[in-house]
């Protein structure tokens, strides 16, 4: 500076131009907003818009309801003028401001909103304790009359009811105070009164405490996920349906996670075939249409398979008894004690044929082949001694006849 103001050459030339540089809009210059420019004209002036007579438009850009006849024919209802919006040239930190045009004083309308709502609510309140003190009162004067035992016994049977009608009124209050006033700046629904929860409870043990052993499954802190099961090797055949965490593999392997799976699957496999489909764009489509392919896919093996076995046979082989039947025992480990009873593991059924048993046909009391006659050598039921498979039960009368029947064996073989 001191070079120029002696005349001597300097490098002002390098510097910014006050003429080049470009003119930023300042702080609090923003666009005019629902406001006019002073009052409406009285009649109607020369270039001014045919319909509602302000100078700042013409006809066809005119905002106004079309009349029937405009105002430079009737002269009345002239417009006020609109105030023509300033050329804000807004810099780098001015374009990205959310604040940018901003008026301070909306905000003192929010806080008088929660200020009408907290007078509410203590007036609420005041209401409340003036309730219950005047019953309380009333109460104390009916029990002076009363006795001293029943005033005792009155007083708290009614300290207790009007507890409790106080604590229902108040609840009435307010879900009526709730439902009446929307509450400006919450998300707080009357008939869903329900919080998320974003963290875990904390007596909720740590996915990392389950298995502290230095070959333990990895947790990763930052998302909190361990994807192997820390029981796996601790518990003797453990179930991941009954354990307390089974790891996020046993999650995203099981439920709908698969069937979302398969179903993306079938999508591309569709897709590659000429078919276009979807899982996000048409879900619904999607599933319509593994649906009908199950049921066809399911149709056409059963139909191969009848097929087969009507042209080589062996149906027969099909309809095998379970293993249990065919070798009589199982992998089941079952522990007894001394004296007979099952100490760990569970009871072996007994073994069943294939055949009906326990069944009690013609009022029998026994089922067949429960009783054999060594003179006949037959098989027959116990409950009446009879030796015919469909005969009707008679009872005890069938046992009194043994003396008829051997001497009947005796002449069949006489003759």
């Amino acid at each position: 500076r001191s070079e120029e103001r002696l005349g001597r050459p300097s490098l002002k030339h390098q510097r910014p131009q006050p003429v080049k540089e470009k003119s930023i809009a300042e702080i609090g210059q923003w666009f005019y907003r629902g406001q006019k420019a002073g009052p409406a004209a009285t009649k109607f002036r020369k270039g001014a818009c045919e319909n509602c007579g302000a100078m700042t438009h013409k006809k066809k850009d005119c905002m106004e309801r079309p009349r029937k006849l405009g105002a430079k024919f009737t002269g009345q209802q002239i417009m006020e003028d609109e105030i023509l919006q300033p050329d804000i040239d807004l810099g780098f930190d001015g374009k990205r401001d959310r604040w940018n045009g901003y008026d301070p004083q909306e905000h003192q309308k929010i806080v008088e909103e929660y200020g009408k709502i907290e007078e509410a609510k203590k007036q609420i309140k005041e209401k409340n304790l003036d309730a219950e003190f005047s019953d309380s009162k009333n109460a104390k004067e009916k029990g002076e009359e009363k006795g001293e035992e029943e005033e005792e016994e009155e007083v708290a049977v009614g300290a207790k009811t009007k507890g409790e009608e106080s604590d229902s009124d108040s609840d009435e209050d307010d879900d009526k105070y709730g439902n009446e006033i929307d509450m400006p700046g919450t998300k707080f629904d009357t008939k869903q009164r329900m919080t998320v929860r974003n963290l875990r409870i904390r007596e909720d043990t740590a996915k990392y405490l389950f298995n502290l052993a230095p070959n333990a499954p990895y947790y990763d802190p930052k998302t909190r996920s361990m994807r192997e099961n820390p029981f796996e090797g601790r518990v003797p055949d453990p179930d991941p349906t009954k354990l307390k965490y089974a790891g996020d593999n046993f999650v995203r392997h099981t439920g709908d996670t698969v069937k979302m799976a398969q179903a993306q699957v079938f999508a591309w496999e569709a897709t590659d075939k000429g078919t276009n489909v979807h899982l996000q764009a048409e879900p619904t489509k999607l599933q319509l249409l593994h649906r009908s392919y199950e049921d066809k896919k399911d149709v056409f093996r059963s139909d191969l398979q009848e097929s087969i076995l009507a042209k080589y046979g062996g149906e027969e082989h099909l309809d095998v008894p379970p293993k249990e039947l065919i070798l009589a025992q199982s992998e089941n480990y079952v522990e007894y004690s001394q004296s007979g009873d099952v100490v760990k593991g569970q009871e072996k059924a007994v073994t069943k044929s294939k055949y009906d048993e326990d069944v009690l046909i013609n009022n029998h009391t026994e089922i067949w082949a429960s009783y054999f006659d060594l003179n006949e050598m037959k098989w027959g039921f116990a409950c009446c001694h009879s030796m015919v498979k469909n005969s009707y039960c008679v009872g005890a009368d069938g046992t009194s006849v043994p003396s008829v029947r051997k001497r009947m064996g005796r002449a069949k073989r006489c003759k």
